[in-house]
């Protein structure tokens, strides 16, 4: 059961204090689900806050990854109007885009650690990986019709957890 634990939760991102939270634990690099974590699938847009914590991120040095399972062009799109890089067609949660997006940014696993919104696919990837996970509640309650029976099962893992943060 420990790999489906997130090894943090968290209200949103930017509950995830950039000092405190990241650099201070020793991380370097940050991968980012995009859908419901960084982009609102409600409404395809990313909030002025998540905005201005990517900023803040990038201006404390911290190298950013977007990771998705997206097989669209939208994801190399909301990369280039993000300007970070992506690992698209990742098929979280096996490894392998987990270890793509280290080598894309150059930094070590050890170092890196993996921040979506969905248990069975950005914590128990990245725990396979060997990466520690930070999760966060969805922006948005809009999903694809395959991630809904997803969702039923990470309530009942989370039941009693309480995130991090303000909602």
């Amino acid at each position: 059961m420990a790999l489906l634990r997130p090894d943090r939760y968290f209200a949103r991102l930017t509950c995830i204090d950039v000092q405190k939270d990241l650099i201070d634990q020793g991380f370097q690099a940050v991968l980012l689900d995009i859908d419901n974590t960084v982009r609102s699938r409600e409404t395809d847009s990313v909030p002025d806050d998540v905005r201005g914590w990517l900023d803040r991120a990038r201006d404390a040095g911290l190298k950013l990854c977007l990771l998705s399972n997206s097989w669209h062009e939208s994801a190399f799109r909301f990369s280039e109007l993000l300007g970070i890089p992506v690992v698209a067609k990742s098929c979280k949660p096996l490894i392998h885009g987990y270890f793509q997006a280290c080598a894309k940014v150059g930094v070590p696993r050890k170092r890196t650690v993996m921040v979506g919104d969905q248990i069975l696919t950005d914590v128990l990837g990245a725990h396979f990986a060997g990466m520690p996970a930070y999760l966060v509640v969805p922006l948005s309650d809009v999903n694809i019709k395959s991630a809904l029976w997803q969702r039923a099962l990470e309530r009942r893992i989370l039941a009693g957890s309480v995130p991090e943060g303000e909602i």
